[in-house]
C-alpha cells in the first residue's frame, strides 16, 4: 500500500470513528428521550405531556445545530478542518457526560429539565460543526473517481452510532432489568462517552489537514468572511442542499426515533423489543449505505438519491400502516426495509452536497444549509409524528407527512447539478501522487 492510499484510509477512518462516537452521544439522547427522559426529567402526572416535553427538548438540540454549523464552519474555512473537528468532539463528549450525572426531577425539581435543555443546546452546537466537517475533510482528501464510496463511510457513521447506542442501551437494560434501568442504569451509556471520546480524540490527532484546504490557503491566504461570501455566491446550491437534507433527516428520525415511540405506545412492543427492532435495522442498513456510495461513483449521485427517496417513501407507508398488536417480526422486517431504503439515498448524499461548493467556503456553506435543514427535518419529525397519531388516531398520517417532505427534494434532484469543475473556478488543485485529483474546487 503506497503512502497516498494509506493517508486517505487514515483520514477516512479518523473522520468516521470520530463522527460515530459523536453521533453515539446524539442518538443516546434521542433514544432516551422516548424511553427514559419522559419519566426521569419531567412530571409524571400526564404521560403524553411528559413525552411531548421530552421530544421538545430533543428538538432544541437541532435548533442549536445551525449556530454550531456556522461558527465551526467559519473557523474551519479560516484555520482548517482538523482542529475544528477535535474541538467539536470534546464539546459533545463533555455535554454527554454531564447528562449522565444530572439529578432527576424528583431530586432537584424543575432545575433538572432546565439543565437538560442547556446541555442539549451544547450538544446541538457540537454536532452542528461535526457532521459537515467530517464529510468535508474526507471529500477533500479523496480522488474524484471514488469520492462517493469514500464519503459514504462518514455518512454511515450516523446509523453506525445508532447501532452502538441502541446496543449499549439494550445490553444495560438486559443486565439490570427495566426497573433498575429506569432508576439509574440509563446513566451508564452516557458516562461511557468518556472512553469513546478519548478514543476519537486520539484518532483525529493522527490525521493530516485536508490537501484541498491547504492548496486553497496557499493560493489565497488573505482573511475572508466565509459566511458572507457563501450567502453572496452559493445561494442556489445552499437551497438545494437545504431541501434534500430536510427530507432525508425527516425520514431518518421517523424511522429511527419516532418508531421507538410508536412501537412501545401503539404496537404493543416492550422497550427491549423496540430497541432490538431499530438496532437490527440500523445494522443491516450499513452495507447498503456503502454500496450506494460506490454506485453513485458509477451512475451518478442524483439517480441513486432519487431512487432512495422513492423507495423510502414507499417504506414509510409500509411501516406506518402496521395494525395495533402486530407481530414483532412483522415490525422488524418493515423497519429493516425502511432504514435500508433510507440508506440508499444516504450513500450518495455526502458527495452530492460537498461537491457543490468551492473549498474556500465549503465548510461554512455546507454547514449552514445542512444544519438549517435539520431543524425543519429531524428536530420536529418525532414530535410531529406523535401529534399526528394523537390527533388522527392513525400512523398513516405520519407516512403522508413523510411523503410531503420528500416532494421538494425530488424536485431539486431532478434539476441539473450546480457542480463546477476545476477549470471553471479560481482554485485549481493539481494532481499529485499523494494528493487527490478532485472536482472539488
Amino acid at each position: 500500500m503506497n503512502s497516498a492510499v494509506a493517508s486517505r484510509i487514515k483520514v477516512m477512518l479518523a473522520a468516521t470513528l470520530g463522527s460515530t462516537l459523536e453521533w453515539y452521544d446524539f442518538f443516546i439522547f434521542a433514544a432516551s428521550t422516548v424511553l427514559v427522559f419522559n419519566k426521569v426529567f419531567f412530571p409524571a402526572s400526564d404521560p403524553f405531556a411528559a413525552t411531548l416535553l421530552g421530544l421538545g427538548t430533543f428538538a432544541v438540540g437541532f435548533l442549536a445545530r445551525p449556530f454550531g454549523g456556522i461558527v465551526f464552519g467559519i473557523i474551519g474555512d479560516r484555520i482548517g478542518r482538523k482542529n475544528t473537528l477535535i474541538v467539536s468532539l470534546l464539546m459533545m463528549g463533555a455535554a454527554t457526560v454531564m447528562i449522565g450525572l444530572l439529578p432527576s426531577y424528583e431530586t432537584i425539581g424543575i432545575a433538572a429539565p432546565l439543565i437538560l435543555l442547556v446541555i442539549r443546546v451544547i450538544q446541538g452546537i457540537a454536532v452542528g460543526g461535526e457532521a459537515t466537517g467530517a464529510l468535508t475533510i474526507v471529500a477533500e482528501s479523496m480522488p474524484a473517481a471514488n469520492r462517493g464510496f469514500w464519503t459514504s463511510f462518514p455518512m454511515a457513521s450516523g446509523p453506525a452510532a445508532n447501532v452502538l447506542a441502541l446496543g449499549v442501551l439494550a445490553l444495560v437494560q438486559w443486565q439490570l432489568g427495566e426497573e433498575a434501568f429506569l432508576a439509574w442504569g440509563w446513566r451508564i451509556p452516557f458516562l461511557l462517552s468518556v472512553v469513546l471520546i478519548m478514543l476519537g480524540f486520539w484518532a483525529r490527532r493522527q490525521v493530516d489537514e485536508s490537501p484541498a484546504f491547504l492548496a486553497a490557503k496557499a493560493e489565497n491566504s488573505a482573511p475572508h468572511a466565509p459566511l458572507k461570501e457563501a450567502l453572496e455566491t452559493q445561494k442556489a446550491s445552499m437551497t438545494k442542499v437545504f431541501f434534500v437534507k430536510a427530507a432525508e433527516n425527516t425520514l431518518l428520525y421517523l424511522f429511527s426515533t419516532f418508531v421507538l415511540l410508536l412501537a412501545t405506545t401503539k404496537l404493543g412492543l416492550t422497550q427491549a423489543q423496540a430497541i432490538d427492532v431499530v438496532w437490527l435495522a440500523s445494522l443491516i442498513s450499513l452495507p447498503v449505505i456503502l454500496g450506494s456510495g460506490w454506485l453513485s461513483d458509477r451512475i451518478g449521485r442524483q439517480p441513486v438519491m432519487i431512487t432512495g427517496f422513492v423507495v423510502a417513501t414507499i417504506a414509510a407507508f409500509v411501516l406506518f400502516t402496521l395494525p395495533e398488536g402486530a407481530a414483532p417480526n412483522a415490525i422488524r422486517w418493515r423497519a429493516i426495509f425502511a432504514l435500508c431504503a433510507h440508506g440508499i439515498l444516504l450513500g450518495g448524499l455526502a458527495s452530492y452536497v460537498t461537491e457543490m461548493f468551492p473549498t474556500r467556503v465549503r465548510y461554512t456553506a455546507l454547514s449552514a444549509s445542512y444544519q438549517l435543514a435539520s431543524v425543519l427535518g429531524g428536530s420536529i419529525a418525532p414530535l410531529v409524528g406523535a401529534l399526528l397519531v394523537e390527533r388522527t388516531g392513525t400512523p398513516v398520517s405520519v407516512a403522508i407527512y413523510a411523503a410531503l417532505m420528500v416532494v421538494p427534494a425530488l424536485i431539486v434532484l431532478a434539476l441539473p447539478s450546480a457542480k463546477l469543475d476545476d477549470e471553471a473556478t479560481s482554485i485549481t488543485v493539481k494532481p499529485a501522487p499523494d494528493r487527490p485529483s478532485p472536482s472539488l474546487r
